[in-house]
């Protein structure tokens, strides 16, 4: 067919043609060799383990805090929503490279035309006659039906990349919905653990509030005895209904702050509150991290952090775009053809004498738009300015969080020890303080300053390791890293 003699022009002038638009270099970032704040207590300095970082809650060493994870990014209504944005994603990138190869239809059919005599250009045809005879001509029939089978191919050669850079920007965007997913699963994953956390923190307190309530309420019943032998004072007594009563009243609230953290659950874990309810039924103590907290060096953390890597990967994107507008600016060549059957009879449709055929090729080039197409190319280029401007910032604040979180790990745990030294010093004091009360030695304020600071370092106990918990959860969400169980959701 001659349609097959246009294939050597398309190919040289795929094979003449270059792409244009910029190149994309990696941004290269001086980094500090090591973390100002790394040498902290329960942090090591040494070789960033991927497979530890990706599970490394387990290290407190709580079976339903592990299935809560994964039940989380099973679950999790918002990731699901980022897997379909993946697929999103996918087709899009499918559909510009379709581009890159010929548009093919086919189709087959019937076809009938019927002419008017009246018809300015055709119409004197089909009436005229011989002007001897008189007889009917016939030039040219009235009414006229064929059969026709055919296909319709037309491909525009990539010359100078445009397509080519569109399909590498959409792959880009594409990489960036996957690494928007990985972030959306830190994201999540980091909020299950705290508010698990803090709801066991919660019930801890309460509990701890309880076992005061009733160790005050003991210690009434006795200044009540005394009080009634005469040897006591009714002060001591209405100092001990008082801190009673305050004591009574935090229960309440630390109530409100389990429910809300348990329901917070069920919104992250996509279940209903009757269904957290019963999930959390069984009372557990506030669990303790126990290990270390590999940090690697400086530089992994380009690689690690999703907000890193989605910005590094918009300005590649950027610059893909502004390859096209580019390119866009540079002559299209087309080529097309049609070729197909047409006969009058069906049987005649596939012989070889019914085969027609249309091809052609030819240039376009927008010679003026007004600088419209200028102006588009700035306008990338100034949209890739800002996004590196963005990306410095990001790694920036990146190392600015690592930092701060590395410091606050390090006090936070500092803190613990003080609390568990002064909460044994206290225990010590109200032990003595209610000796010397029942031998006649002292008076009941004693007890009650005891006491108040024994049941305020209790409570502060767990609010200490609720921070320590805390911080190591930012610390390990700064570092960065695929938190993800199952790589295969």
């Amino acid at each position: 067919m001659k349609l097959l003699k246009l294939a050597p022009l398309a190919v040289a002038l795929m094979v003449s043609g270059c792409a244009v638009g910029p190149d994309y270099l990696v941004p290269t970032t001086q980094l500090q060799s090591e973390y100002l704040n790394q040498h902290v207590n329960g942090v090591s300095p040494g070789e960033y383990q991927a497979k530890q970082q990706s599970a490394w809650w387990h290290q407190f060493n709580d079976p339903v805090l592990n299935q809560l994870v994964i039940d989380a990014q099973n679950q999790a209504i918002p990731l699901k929503v980022a897997a379909e944005r993946i697929k999103m994603a996918q087709s899009y990138q499918a559909a510009i490279e379709s581009f890159k190869v010929p548009t093919i239809n086919v189709g087959a059919g019937f076809g009938n035309a019927q002419i008017s005599e009246n018809d300015p250009l055709l119409g004197g045809a089909i009436t005229a006659t011989n002007p001897l005879t008189g007889e009917a001509l016939g030039l040219v029939d009235d009414n006229n039906s064929a059969f026709f089978a055919g296909a319709s191919i037309a491909w525009q050669v990539d010359l100078f990349g445009q397509i080519d850079k569109q399909s590498q920007a959409a792959a880009i965007r594409k990489e960036q919905a996957v690494i928007m997913r990985e972030g959306l699963v830190t994201l999540i994953t980091s909020d299950v653990i705290h508010n698990y956390l803090q709801m066991r923190g919660a019930e801890e307190r309460k509990q701890i509030a309880l076992n005061t309530v009733a160790d005050q309420q003991r210690t009434l019943d006795l200044v009540k005895l005394i009080v009634k032998s005469g040897y006591g004072s009714k002060l001591d007594e209405a100092q001990a209904k008082a801190m009673l009563a305050v004591t009574k009243s935090v229960i309440p609230q630390l109530e409100i702050a389990e429910n809300v953290h348990k329901q917070r659950l069920a919104i992250l874990l996509g279940e209903t509150p009757k269904q957290a309810q019963y999930r959390f039924e069984q009372k557990m103590p506030l669990p303790n991290f126990k290990g270390v907290i590999p940090t690697g060096l400086p530089s992994d953390l380009l690689n690690r952090r999703p907000d890193i890597r989605m910005a590094e990967r918009e300005m590649a994107a950027i610059n893909q775009e502004q390859g096209a507008a580019i390119a866009a600016q540079y002559p299209k060549v087309f080529l097309t053809g049609s070729p197909g059957v047409l006969a009058k009879d069906f049987d005649d449709l596939f012989s070889s004498d019914s085969v027609a055929w249309l091809g052609s090729v030819g240039i376009s080039w927008n010679v003026f738009d007004g600088g419209r197409g200028d102006a588009m190319v700035e306008l990338q280029q100034a949209r890739f300015d800002v996004s590196a401007l963005r990306y410095q910032h990001s790694v920036i604040a990146a190392f600015g969080e690592v930092e701060t979180l590395l410091q606050g790990y390090g006090q936070s745990q500092q803190y613990v020890e003080l609390v568990i030294e002064a909460e044994a010093e206290t225990t010590n004091a109200v032990n003595k303080a209610k000796s010397l009360y029942k031998a006649g030695l002292s008076d009941y304020l004693s007890i009650l300053d005891a006491q108040r600071q024994q049941n305020m370092l209790r409570d502060r106990m767990v609010a200490a390791k609720l921070q320590t918990a805390h911080m190591t959860i930012g610390l390990h969400k700064a570092l960065g890293g695929n938190w993800q169980v199952n790589s295969g959701v």
